[in-house]
């Protein structure tokens, strides 16, 4: 009897935290999530446009008589392809990718395409994952992109170092789309982590452009690799801001209102901060940046805005209900509307250009800022006690490539250094040192 009579105000307690849940999603539009960011420059958002018409040339059987080129084409050279590979060639343990020598820009790409729907090997890529499954570099990463990343990392490293050790001071840049930005994002990773292979080229010289990426790697890792990877998201995507495991979304589509439900609970009972101190929770990587391009409650398109952060909290965590998350996630309207943000840039740039020489200084400074806005990412990420994350020294001391005994560390021993860098975070807040080396209050 008892149980009978609970049962209305455990429906009751139900109702108003979704209809809570759905308030939250409907007012919520794209543009909340980075409008404390700062804006982007010209500088680095250059490559984008320019790396969305190579993902989309890497849908095209023959790059001399195109198909499907945006307007005004790809701008690329087709003599320049150094090769591409299918799934036949692939044999589905990565989805088509092609090489391309960029001799314009002094950059050697190598070029992912999004998820084929029409292929099982995608989906096996996919879905081959759960949480916690695979650990990397003191964090968790999504195991079948980062295996998909290994295998393309072992077909191509070859080449790539041919061809970097041929061009050199050549930057080596990876770009891919939806599932090919996850495998471009682990790729990145491993290329970090295997430098020797690649000829010993320098970590600044590898970087990594996610177009609508998947959230494919922990929180510690999206920040302390920011320096690295890029992740370019369109207003109201859906993908980057799926905090539900991809692989439980499609084995979930039989019983969807199930999985809603689910979703609902979780977000209406856990707070963020707790969500934040998961270690193996999965996250968009990297720098991102916001293209916003419409307004609440109005219609139509508005110039677009690009910001730009190294965000901790905060990271697109609200799915956004609108009649554009899907449309959003499309790589052309994504090469559209980066293209047209690059476009009012320029302008805006050449409006307020400043005097050749302060032009010349003021490049240094972007990514002086950069850095410091990393670092300060690390110190957020710290202090809200997300696992695994170290503040680099300033003095250059700290290593790039940890031992393979700091990744399978204890949980006790990483909780008490966690709590050890908290202490002396906010015992130096209090204290300082004198001439004498003795510790004496802040004044």
């Amino acid at each position: 009897m008892s149980i009978a009579c609970c049962l209305p105000v455990v429906e009751c307690v139900y109702c108003l935290a979704c209809a809570r849940w759905a308030c939250q999603h409907c007012f919520h539009t794209g543009g909340y999530d980075s409008e404390t960011w700062g804006l982007a420059s010209p500088n680095e958002f250059e490559p984008v446009p320019r790396l969305c018409r190579l993902i989309l040339a890497v849908y095209e059987d023959d790059l001399e008589n195109p198909q499907w080129a945006p307007p005004g084409g790809y701008g690329i050279e087709p003599r320049w392809v150094v090769h591409r590979r299918t799934y036949e060639h692939t044999s589905g343990h990565a989805p088509t990718y092609l090489v391309y020598v960029d001799h314009q820009h002094s950059d050697v790409v190598l070029a992912v395409r999004g998820m084929n729907m029409a292929k099982e090997s995608d989906y096996a890529v996919l879905l081959d994952n759960s949480l916690g499954q695979r650990r990397f570099d003191g964090g968790y990463v999504h195991n079948g992109l980062l295996k998909a990343a290994e295998w393309l990392f072992d077909a191509e490293c070859d080449v790539l170092r041919d061809l970097l050790e041929r061009n050199p001071g050549y930057t080596l840049t990876f770009a891919g789309h939806s599932l090919g930005s996850g495998v471009v994002a682990m790729l990145a990773l491993v290329a970090v982590h295997n430098r020797d292979r690649l000829g010993d080229v320098e970590r600044k010289r590898i970087r990594c452009f996610a177009m609508a990426p998947a959230r494919c790697m922990s929180l510690n890792l999206a920040v302390r690799y920011a320096d690295v990877i890029n992740s370019v998201i369109l207003q109201d995507d859906f993908l980057p801001r799926t905090d539900t495991p991809l692989e439980d979304v499609f084995k979930s589509l039989v019983c969807l209102p199930c999985l809603l439900c689910g979703r609902c609970l979780i977000d209406t009972c856990i707070p963020e901060s707790a969500m934040l101190r998961d270690p193996r929770r999965l996250y968009a990587p990297g720098r991102l940046y916001h293209i916003v391009e419409r307004k609440p409650f109005r219609c139509g398109r508005y110039p677009p805005v690009v910001r730009t952060a190294v965000p901790v909290d905060g990271r697109f965590e609200h799915i956004v209900l609108s009649c554009n998350m899907i449309s959003d996630h499309a790589i052309i309207w994504i090469e559209r509307e980066a293209q047209r943000g690059l476009d009012l840039m320029l302008e805006n740039d050449r409006t307020m250009k400043p005097p050749e020489t302060q032009r010349m200084d003021n490049e240094i400074p972007i990514e002086r800022d950069h850095d410091e806005e990393q670092k300060a990412a690390l110190r957020r990420a710290v202090a809200l006690g997300v696992a695994d994350v170290n503040v680099p020294s300033t003095y250059g001391t700290f290593s790039e490539n940890p031992t393979p005994e700091a990744d399978e560390a204890s949980p006790l021993l990483a909780d008490s250094g966690r709590r050890r860098t908290l202490w002396d975070e906010w015992i130096a807040r209090i204290f300082e040192k004198d001439e004498s080396g003795k510790m004496i209050p802040r004044t």
